[in-house]
Protein backbone atom coordinates (compact mmCIF):
# COMPACT_ATOMS: atom_id res chain seq x y z
CA UNK A 1 0.00 0.00 0.00
CA UNK A 2 1.41 3.45 -0.99
CA UNK A 3 1.87 6.41 1.42
CA UNK A 4 -0.94 8.47 -0.24
CA UNK A 5 -3.42 5.64 0.13
CA UNK A 6 -2.41 5.14 3.74
CA UNK A 7 -2.90 8.87 4.55
CA UNK A 8 -6.33 8.92 2.86
CA UNK A 9 -7.37 5.86 4.84
CA UNK A 10 -6.23 7.48 8.09
CA UNK A 11 -8.27 10.61 7.26
CA UNK A 12 -11.35 8.48 6.73
CA UNK A 13 -10.79 6.75 10.05
CA UNK A 14 -10.45 10.16 11.83
CA UNK A 15 -13.68 11.37 10.22
CA UNK A 16 -15.55 8.24 11.26
CA UNK A 17 -14.17 8.55 14.79
CA UNK A 18 -15.28 12.18 14.97
CA UNK A 19 -18.78 11.28 13.81
CA UNK A 20 -18.99 8.50 16.40
CA UNK A 21 -17.72 10.89 19.09
CA UNK A 22 -19.96 13.89 18.26
CA UNK A 23 -23.18 11.97 17.54
CA UNK A 24 -23.96 10.97 21.17
CA UNK A 25 -23.30 14.56 22.35
CA UNK A 26 -25.70 15.95 19.75
CA UNK A 27 -28.35 13.46 20.76
CA UNK A 28 -27.79 14.43 24.37
CA UNK A 29 -28.10 18.16 23.70
CA UNK A 30 -31.14 17.63 21.52
CA UNK A 31 -33.03 15.79 24.18
CA UNK A 32 -31.92 17.89 27.16
CA UNK A 33 -33.09 21.11 25.52
CA UNK A 34 -36.57 19.80 25.25
CA UNK A 35 -38.31 21.75 28.04
CA UNK A 36 -41.32 19.49 28.06
CA UNK A 37 -39.24 16.72 29.64
CA UNK A 38 -39.07 16.33 33.37
CA UNK A 39 -35.77 16.15 35.24
CA UNK A 40 -36.12 12.38 35.65
CA UNK A 41 -36.76 11.93 31.95
CA UNK A 42 -33.79 14.13 31.11
CA UNK A 43 -31.58 11.93 33.33
CA UNK A 44 -32.86 8.80 31.59
CA UNK A 45 -32.23 10.34 28.16
CA UNK A 46 -28.72 11.29 29.26
CA UNK A 47 -28.05 7.75 30.41
CA UNK A 48 -29.34 6.37 27.13
CA UNK A 49 -27.14 8.79 25.24
CA UNK A 50 -24.11 7.74 27.27
CA UNK A 51 -24.91 4.04 26.74
CA UNK A 52 -25.32 4.62 23.02
CA UNK A 53 -22.07 6.54 22.94
CA UNK A 54 -20.27 3.71 24.80
CA UNK A 55 -21.72 1.16 22.38
CA UNK A 56 -20.57 3.29 19.43
CA UNK A 57 -17.07 3.57 20.90
CA UNK A 58 -16.92 -0.17 21.63
CA UNK A 59 -18.02 -1.07 18.10
CA UNK A 60 -15.54 1.38 16.66
CA UNK A 61 -12.74 -0.12 18.83
CA UNK A 62 -13.65 -3.63 17.65
CA UNK A 63 -13.62 -2.53 14.02
CA UNK A 64 -10.30 -0.76 14.48
CA UNK A 65 -8.76 -3.78 16.23
CA UNK A 66 -10.01 -6.14 13.51
CA UNK A 67 -8.54 -3.91 10.85
CA UNK A 68 -5.11 -3.73 12.47
CA UNK A 69 -5.21 -7.47 13.26
CA UNK A 70 -5.78 -8.23 9.58
CA UNK A 71 -2.94 -5.89 8.71
CA UNK A 72 -0.64 -7.67 11.16
CA UNK A 73 -1.65 -11.08 9.77
CA UNK A 74 -0.95 -9.85 6.24
CA UNK A 75 2.43 -8.54 7.31
CA UNK A 76 3.29 -11.87 9.00
CA UNK A 77 2.20 -13.79 5.89
CA UNK A 78 4.33 -11.61 3.63
CA UNK A 79 7.24 -11.98 5.99
CA UNK A 80 6.84 -15.80 5.98
CA UNK A 81 6.79 -15.83 2.17
CA UNK A 82 9.91 -13.71 2.09
CA UNK A 83 11.65 -16.04 4.57
CA UNK A 84 10.58 -19.09 2.54
CA UNK A 85 11.93 -17.60 -0.67
CA UNK A 86 15.13 -16.70 1.13
CA UNK A 87 15.45 -20.27 2.41
CA UNK A 88 14.85 -21.65 -1.09
CA UNK A 89 17.55 -19.40 -2.48
CA UNK A 90 19.93 -20.45 0.31
CA UNK A 91 19.13 -24.13 -0.29
CA UNK A 92 19.77 -23.79 -4.03
CA UNK A 93 23.00 -21.97 -3.36
CA UNK A 94 24.04 -24.72 -0.94
CA UNK A 95 23.17 -27.41 -3.48
CA UNK A 96 25.13 -25.60 -6.18
CA UNK A 97 28.09 -25.28 -3.82
CA UNK A 98 27.88 -28.97 -2.90
CA UNK A 99 27.63 -30.01 -6.54
CA UNK A 100 30.59 -27.82 -7.40
CA UNK A 101 32.57 -29.35 -4.52
CA UNK A 102 31.53 -32.90 -5.53
CA UNK A 103 32.57 -32.19 -9.12
CA UNK A 104 35.96 -30.95 -7.96
CA UNK A 105 36.43 -33.99 -5.73
CA UNK A 106 35.27 -36.24 -8.58
CA UNK A 107 37.77 -34.78 -11.05
CA UNK A 108 40.63 -34.85 -8.51
CA UNK A 109 39.89 -38.48 -7.63
CA UNK A 110 39.88 -39.53 -11.28
CA UNK A 111 43.25 -37.86 -11.73
CA UNK A 112 44.65 -39.64 -8.66
CA UNK A 113 43.53 -43.07 -9.93
CA UNK A 114 46.58 -43.00 -12.16
CA UNK A 115 48.97 -42.07 -9.35
CA UNK A 116 52.00 -44.30 -8.86
CA UNK A 117 51.41 -44.58 -5.11
CA UNK A 118 48.99 -47.38 -4.19
CA UNK A 119 47.78 -45.50 -1.06
CA UNK A 120 46.85 -42.47 -3.19
CA UNK A 121 44.94 -44.67 -5.64
CA UNK A 122 43.14 -46.40 -2.79
CA UNK A 123 42.18 -43.06 -1.24
CA UNK A 124 40.87 -41.87 -4.62
CA UNK A 125 38.63 -44.93 -4.82
CA UNK A 126 37.09 -44.14 -1.43
CA UNK A 127 36.57 -40.51 -2.50
CA UNK A 128 34.69 -41.72 -5.58
CA UNK A 129 32.53 -43.91 -3.35
CA UNK A 130 31.65 -40.84 -1.28
CA UNK A 131 30.71 -38.92 -4.44
CA UNK A 132 28.48 -41.83 -5.55
CA UNK A 133 26.68 -41.86 -2.21
CA UNK A 134 26.14 -38.11 -2.14
CA UNK A 135 24.95 -37.87 -5.73
CA UNK A 136 22.63 -40.50 -7.20
CA UNK A 137 23.24 -38.95 -10.62
CA UNK A 138 26.96 -39.71 -10.35
CA UNK A 139 26.52 -43.24 -8.93
CA UNK A 140 26.42 -45.10 -12.26
CA UNK A 141 29.31 -43.04 -13.68
CA UNK A 142 31.47 -43.76 -10.63
CA UNK A 143 30.77 -47.51 -10.84
CA UNK A 144 31.66 -47.56 -14.52
CA UNK A 145 34.94 -45.79 -13.75
CA UNK A 146 35.77 -48.29 -11.01
CA UNK A 147 34.99 -51.31 -13.19
CA UNK A 148 37.17 -49.81 -15.92
CA UNK A 149 39.93 -49.39 -13.33
CA UNK A 150 39.66 -53.07 -12.36
CA UNK A 151 39.65 -54.21 -16.01
CA UNK A 152 42.77 -52.18 -16.77
CA UNK A 153 44.68 -53.28 -13.68
CA UNK A 154 43.63 -56.92 -13.31
CA UNK A 155 43.64 -58.41 -16.78
CA UNK A 156 43.36 -62.20 -17.06
CA UNK A 157 46.64 -63.60 -18.36
CA UNK A 158 46.21 -66.45 -20.80
CA UNK A 159 49.94 -67.18 -21.06
CA UNK A 160 51.47 -70.01 -19.03
CA UNK A 161 53.14 -68.37 -16.04
CA UNK A 162 55.35 -69.85 -13.38
CA UNK A 163 53.00 -68.65 -10.67
CA UNK A 164 49.88 -69.93 -12.42
CA UNK A 165 49.24 -72.71 -9.92
CA UNK A 166 50.17 -70.63 -6.89
CA UNK A 167 47.71 -68.65 -4.83
CA UNK A 168 47.74 -65.08 -6.14
CA UNK A 169 46.04 -62.27 -4.26
CA UNK A 170 44.59 -59.22 -5.94
CA UNK A 171 46.29 -55.86 -5.54
CA UNK A 172 45.19 -53.66 -2.65
CA UNK A 173 43.70 -50.93 -4.85
CA UNK A 174 41.90 -53.49 -7.06
CA UNK A 175 40.48 -55.20 -3.97
CA UNK A 176 39.30 -51.80 -2.69
CA UNK A 177 37.57 -51.07 -6.00
CA UNK A 178 35.85 -54.47 -5.91
CA UNK A 179 34.74 -53.86 -2.31
CA UNK A 180 33.21 -50.50 -3.26
CA UNK A 181 31.46 -52.05 -6.27
CA UNK A 182 30.20 -54.83 -4.00
CA UNK A 183 28.46 -52.41 -1.62
CA UNK A 184 26.96 -50.09 -4.21
CA UNK A 185 23.26 -49.23 -4.31
CA UNK A 186 22.21 -51.42 -7.25
CA UNK A 187 18.74 -49.80 -7.77
CA UNK A 188 20.68 -46.75 -9.00
CA UNK A 189 22.42 -48.79 -11.71
CA UNK A 190 21.73 -47.85 -15.31
CA UNK A 191 18.45 -49.30 -16.56
CA UNK A 192 19.03 -52.51 -18.49
CA UNK A 193 22.81 -52.11 -18.20
CA UNK A 194 25.44 -54.35 -16.63
CA UNK A 195 28.71 -53.27 -15.08
CA UNK A 196 31.54 -54.66 -17.20
CA UNK A 197 34.11 -56.82 -15.40
CA UNK A 198 34.88 -59.18 -18.25
CA UNK A 199 38.21 -61.01 -18.40
CA UNK A 200 39.40 -59.72 -15.03
CA UNK A 201 41.75 -61.56 -12.68
CA UNK A 202 40.11 -61.68 -9.24
CA UNK A 203 41.75 -64.80 -7.86
CA UNK A 204 41.54 -65.00 -4.05
CA UNK A 205 39.49 -61.78 -3.92
CA UNK A 206 37.47 -61.13 -0.77
CA UNK A 207 33.88 -60.63 -1.94
CA UNK A 208 32.00 -61.88 1.09
CA UNK A 209 28.41 -60.61 1.11
CA UNK A 210 29.12 -58.46 -1.95
CA UNK A 211 26.31 -57.11 -4.11
CA UNK A 212 27.32 -58.41 -7.55
CA UNK A 213 23.90 -58.40 -9.19
CA UNK A 214 23.66 -57.87 -12.94
CA UNK A 215 27.43 -57.91 -13.52
CA UNK A 216 29.10 -59.00 -16.73
CA UNK A 217 31.88 -61.31 -15.52
CA UNK A 218 32.36 -63.39 -18.64
CA UNK A 219 35.79 -64.95 -18.90
CA UNK A 220 36.89 -63.70 -15.48
CA UNK A 221 39.03 -65.70 -13.07
CA UNK A 222 37.54 -65.99 -9.58
CA UNK A 223 39.44 -69.10 -8.53
CA UNK A 224 39.88 -69.40 -4.76
CA UNK A 225 37.78 -66.24 -4.32
CA UNK A 226 35.68 -65.92 -1.16
CA UNK A 227 32.10 -65.21 -2.26
CA UNK A 228 30.26 -66.39 0.83
CA UNK A 229 26.78 -64.86 0.97
CA UNK A 230 27.39 -62.81 -2.19
CA UNK A 231 24.49 -61.89 -4.49
CA UNK A 232 25.16 -62.76 -8.15
CA UNK A 233 21.53 -62.67 -9.24
CA UNK A 234 21.19 -62.51 -13.04
CA UNK A 235 24.93 -61.99 -13.47
CA UNK A 236 26.74 -63.33 -16.53
CA UNK A 237 29.52 -65.74 -15.54
CA UNK A 238 29.92 -67.65 -18.80
CA UNK A 239 33.38 -69.25 -19.18
CA UNK A 240 34.37 -68.04 -15.70
CA UNK A 241 37.06 -69.78 -13.67
CA UNK A 242 35.67 -70.50 -10.19
CA UNK A 243 38.04 -73.34 -9.33
CA UNK A 244 37.97 -73.98 -5.59
CA UNK A 245 36.03 -70.78 -4.90
CA UNK A 246 33.90 -70.43 -1.79
CA UNK A 247 30.30 -69.90 -2.85
CA UNK A 248 28.61 -70.94 0.38
CA UNK A 249 25.07 -69.54 0.68
CA UNK A 250 25.60 -67.50 -2.49
CA UNK A 251 22.70 -66.38 -4.72
CA UNK A 252 23.07 -67.36 -8.38
CA UNK A 253 19.38 -66.99 -9.15
CA UNK A 254 18.92 -66.86 -12.94
CA UNK A 255 22.65 -66.36 -13.40
CA UNK A 256 24.39 -67.63 -16.53
CA UNK A 257 27.33 -70.01 -15.93
CA UNK A 258 27.66 -71.74 -19.27
CA UNK A 259 31.00 -73.56 -19.59
CA UNK A 260 32.05 -72.14 -16.21
CA UNK A 261 34.66 -74.08 -14.24
CA UNK A 262 33.39 -74.76 -10.70
CA UNK A 263 35.65 -77.72 -10.05
CA UNK A 264 35.98 -78.36 -6.29
CA UNK A 265 33.96 -75.22 -5.52
CA UNK A 266 31.98 -74.96 -2.27
CA UNK A 267 28.35 -74.31 -3.17
CA UNK A 268 26.73 -75.58 0.02
CA UNK A 269 23.25 -74.09 0.50
CA UNK A 270 23.69 -71.98 -2.62
CA UNK A 271 20.57 -70.56 -4.28
CA UNK A 272 20.93 -71.53 -7.96
CA UNK A 273 17.27 -71.58 -9.03
CA UNK A 274 16.73 -71.05 -12.75
CA UNK A 275 20.47 -70.67 -13.40
CA UNK A 276 22.01 -71.74 -16.71
CA UNK A 277 24.88 -74.17 -16.02
CA UNK A 278 24.97 -75.74 -19.45
CA UNK A 279 28.24 -77.69 -19.95
CA UNK A 280 29.58 -76.29 -16.66
CA UNK A 281 32.30 -78.19 -14.81
CA UNK A 282 31.04 -79.02 -11.31
CA UNK A 283 33.17 -82.11 -10.80
CA UNK A 284 34.04 -82.59 -7.14
CA UNK A 285 31.94 -79.54 -6.22
CA UNK A 286 30.12 -79.48 -2.91
CA UNK A 287 26.42 -78.66 -3.42
CA UNK A 288 24.99 -80.07 -0.22
CA UNK A 289 21.57 -78.55 0.46
CA UNK A 290 21.83 -76.31 -2.62
CA UNK A 291 18.67 -75.22 -4.42
CA UNK A 292 18.99 -75.98 -8.15
CA UNK A 293 15.29 -76.14 -8.95
CA UNK A 294 14.62 -75.33 -12.59
CA UNK A 295 18.35 -75.00 -13.34
CA UNK A 296 19.72 -75.94 -16.77
CA UNK A 297 22.54 -78.49 -16.31
CA UNK A 298 22.54 -79.90 -19.83
CA UNK A 299 25.80 -81.80 -20.40
CA UNK A 300 27.15 -80.49 -17.09
CA UNK A 301 30.02 -82.37 -15.46
CA UNK A 302 28.98 -83.36 -11.93
CA UNK A 303 31.33 -86.29 -11.40
CA UNK A 304 31.82 -87.03 -7.70
CA UNK A 305 29.83 -83.93 -6.80
CA UNK A 306 28.13 -83.83 -3.41
CA UNK A 307 24.43 -83.15 -3.96
CA UNK A 308 23.07 -84.59 -0.74
CA UNK A 309 19.78 -82.97 0.30
CA UNK A 310 19.98 -80.73 -2.79
CA UNK A 311 16.80 -79.58 -4.50
CA UNK A 312 16.96 -80.47 -8.21
CA UNK A 313 13.22 -80.48 -8.86
CA UNK A 314 12.38 -79.71 -12.50
CA UNK A 315 16.07 -79.23 -13.27
CA UNK A 316 17.36 -80.20 -16.72
CA UNK A 317 20.17 -82.74 -16.42
CA UNK A 318 19.96 -84.23 -19.90
CA UNK A 319 23.23 -85.98 -20.84
CA UNK A 320 24.81 -84.72 -17.61
CA UNK A 321 27.70 -86.67 -16.15
CA UNK A 322 26.90 -87.69 -12.56
CA UNK A 323 29.33 -90.58 -12.19
CA UNK A 324 29.96 -91.26 -8.52
CA UNK A 325 27.83 -88.27 -7.51
CA UNK A 326 26.28 -88.26 -4.04
CA UNK A 327 22.54 -87.63 -4.32
CA UNK A 328 21.37 -89.06 -1.00
CA UNK A 329 17.91 -87.71 -0.07
CA UNK A 330 18.09 -85.24 -2.96
CA UNK A 331 14.84 -83.93 -4.43
CA UNK A 332 14.72 -84.95 -8.12
CA UNK A 333 10.96 -84.51 -8.49
CA UNK A 334 10.05 -84.08 -12.20
CA UNK A 335 13.76 -83.75 -13.01
CA UNK A 336 14.95 -84.41 -16.56
CA UNK A 337 17.78 -86.98 -16.47
CA UNK A 338 17.39 -88.39 -19.96
CA UNK A 339 20.66 -89.93 -21.12
CA UNK A 340 22.41 -88.86 -17.89
CA UNK A 341 25.37 -90.87 -16.65
CA UNK A 342 24.75 -91.96 -13.05
CA UNK A 343 27.25 -94.82 -12.99
CA UNK A 344 28.14 -95.60 -9.39
CA UNK A 345 26.07 -92.68 -8.12
CA UNK A 346 24.48 -92.71 -4.66
CA UNK A 347 20.73 -92.07 -4.75
CA UNK A 348 19.82 -93.48 -1.34
CA UNK A 349 16.50 -92.08 -0.19
CA UNK A 350 16.29 -89.71 -3.18
CA UNK A 351 12.92 -88.53 -4.47
CA UNK A 352 12.64 -89.23 -8.23
CA UNK A 353 8.87 -88.83 -8.48
CA UNK A 354 7.89 -88.58 -12.19
CA UNK A 355 11.53 -88.03 -13.13
CA UNK A 356 12.59 -88.65 -16.73
CA UNK A 357 15.40 -91.23 -16.70
CA UNK A 358 14.97 -92.52 -20.22
CA UNK A 359 18.21 -94.01 -21.53
CA UNK A 360 19.97 -92.99 -18.30
CA UNK A 361 22.95 -95.01 -17.12
CA UNK A 362 22.45 -96.14 -13.52
CA UNK A 363 24.53 -99.33 -13.59
CA UNK A 364 26.15 -100.18 -10.29
CA UNK A 365 24.46 -97.22 -8.64
CA UNK A 366 22.97 -97.32 -5.16
CA UNK A 367 19.41 -96.19 -4.56
CA UNK A 368 18.25 -97.71 -1.27
CA UNK A 369 14.62 -96.80 -0.60
CA UNK A 370 14.57 -94.23 -3.39
CA UNK A 371 11.20 -93.07 -4.71
CA UNK A 372 10.76 -93.82 -8.45
CA UNK A 373 6.95 -93.44 -8.41
CA UNK A 374 5.62 -92.79 -11.95
CA UNK A 375 9.19 -92.23 -13.15
CA UNK A 376 10.08 -93.08 -16.75
CA UNK A 377 13.11 -95.39 -17.17
CA UNK A 378 12.71 -96.49 -20.77
CA UNK A 379 15.87 -98.13 -22.07
CA UNK A 380 17.67 -97.11 -18.86
CA UNK A 381 20.62 -99.20 -17.72
CA UNK A 382 20.20 -100.40 -14.14
CA UNK A 383 22.54 -103.36 -14.48
CA UNK A 384 23.91 -104.34 -11.09
CA UNK A 385 22.19 -101.40 -9.39
CA UNK A 386 21.22 -101.74 -5.74
CA UNK A 387 17.53 -100.83 -5.67
CA UNK A 388 16.56 -102.46 -2.40
CA UNK A 389 13.30 -101.16 -0.96
CA UNK A 390 12.71 -98.70 -3.82
CA UNK A 391 9.21 -97.58 -4.74
CA UNK A 392 8.61 -98.19 -8.46
CA UNK A 393 4.84 -97.79 -8.27
CA UNK A 394 3.45 -97.11 -11.79
CA UNK A 395 6.96 -96.55 -13.12
CA UNK A 396 7.80 -97.26 -16.76
CA UNK A 397 10.54 -99.89 -17.12
CA UNK A 398 10.06 -100.77 -20.78
CA UNK A 399 13.25 -102.19 -22.33
CA UNK A 400 15.06 -101.34 -19.10
CA UNK A 401 18.16 -103.37 -18.26
CA UNK A 402 17.74 -104.73 -14.72
CA UNK A 403 20.10 -107.65 -15.07
CA UNK A 404 21.83 -108.37 -11.80
CA UNK A 405 19.92 -105.55 -10.06
CA UNK A 406 18.94 -105.95 -6.41
CA UNK A 407 15.19 -105.31 -6.07
CA UNK A 408 14.70 -106.90 -2.66
CA UNK A 409 11.57 -105.51 -1.02
CA UNK A 410 10.92 -103.10 -3.90
CA UNK A 411 7.35 -101.99 -4.60
CA UNK A 412 6.53 -102.89 -8.22
CA UNK A 413 2.80 -102.12 -8.16
CA UNK A 414 1.45 -101.20 -11.58
CA UNK A 415 4.94 -101.18 -13.15
CA UNK A 416 5.15 -101.27 -16.97
CA UNK A 417 7.90 -103.85 -17.56
CA UNK A 418 7.40 -104.61 -21.22
CA UNK A 419 10.59 -106.07 -22.77
CA UNK A 420 12.62 -105.36 -19.62
CA UNK A 421 15.78 -107.42 -19.07
CA UNK A 422 15.77 -109.22 -15.70
CA UNK A 423 18.63 -111.71 -16.02
CA UNK A 424 20.01 -112.38 -12.56
CA UNK A 425 17.82 -109.75 -10.93
CA UNK A 426 17.10 -110.32 -7.20
CA UNK A 427 13.35 -110.04 -6.58
CA UNK A 428 13.25 -111.55 -3.10
CA UNK A 429 10.47 -109.89 -1.10
CA UNK A 430 9.45 -107.66 -4.00
CA UNK A 431 5.96 -106.29 -3.43
CA UNK A 432 3.02 -106.35 -5.84
CA UNK A 433 4.98 -108.28 -8.50
CA UNK A 434 2.47 -110.71 -9.97
CA UNK A 435 3.26 -113.95 -11.77
CA UNK A 436 1.73 -112.60 -14.97
CA UNK A 437 4.05 -109.57 -14.82
CA UNK A 438 7.03 -111.84 -14.32
CA UNK A 439 5.93 -113.98 -17.27
CA UNK A 440 5.70 -110.88 -19.47
CA UNK A 441 9.06 -109.65 -18.22
CA UNK A 442 10.91 -112.95 -18.55
CA UNK A 443 9.29 -114.03 -21.80
CA UNK A 444 9.63 -117.70 -22.71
Amino acid sequence: MSANKTDAFKSKLVAIAAIFTVSPGLFFLLFTRNRQLSELQKIEVANQALTTSATFFLGFAVMLNAYYASKRAEAIRRNAIAIEKSNEINTKNTQIAQERLATERFMNAITQLGHENVATRTGAIYVLEGVARESSQQNWTVMQILTAFVRENAVVRHLQLETENKQTRVRTDVQTALTVIGRRNSPEDGTGSKLDLRNTDMRCADLRGANLQHLDLRGSNLSEADLRGADLTESDLDNCQLLGSILYDVSLHKASLRNANLNLANLNRAWICGANLQSANLSGANLRGANLSGANLYKADLRSANLKLANLSKAKLFLANLQGAKLGKANLNHTGLMGANLYGANLNGANLLQANLNAAKLHHSEAYFANFTAASLREADLCGANLMGCNFQKAILCETNLSGANLMGANLFGVDICDAIWDGAILTGAKNFEYQQMKVAMGD
